[in-house]
């Protein structure tokens, strides 16, 4: 089963200055292909998406949003440079599932 966790404590920076976010995940035993994908949470509730992280990818990046990728330890960070005034919000990592390998099992008997 898929799962997320963040740090739960909450950040203090200044304007112009840079700021972490980290996230560890779990995936199923067979899943080998998904996405992460970070979230900004607006004042009024609703979820932006910032930035994703395909799992076959190197490091995301876009604009002053960027990731560092350990797939080997489950875990994600976000990076957000140069902060700015409206940039104070809470942000969410969620993991989404694209493929997963199916055994399947075929009995053979004798007659």
């Amino acid at each position: 089963a898929q799962k997320v966790t963040q740090d739960q404590s909450d950040i203090i920076s200044q304007v112009g200055q840079s700021v972490i976010f980290n996230c560890q995940y779990g995936i199923g035993w067979f899943t080998y292909y998904y996405s992460i994908y970070w979230y900004k949470q607006l004042p009024r509730g609703q979820m932006t998406p910032l930035i994703h992280q395909n799992s076959e990818h190197g490091n995301a990046g876009y604009g002053r949003y960027s990731v560092n990728f350990q797939k080997a330890y489950k875990s994600i960070s976000l990076t957000i440079s140069a902060l700015q005034l409206e940039d104070s919000a809470k942000y969410f990592c969620g993991l989404r599932e694209l493929s997963s390998k199916r055994t399947v099992t075929k009995e053979v008997h004798s007659a």
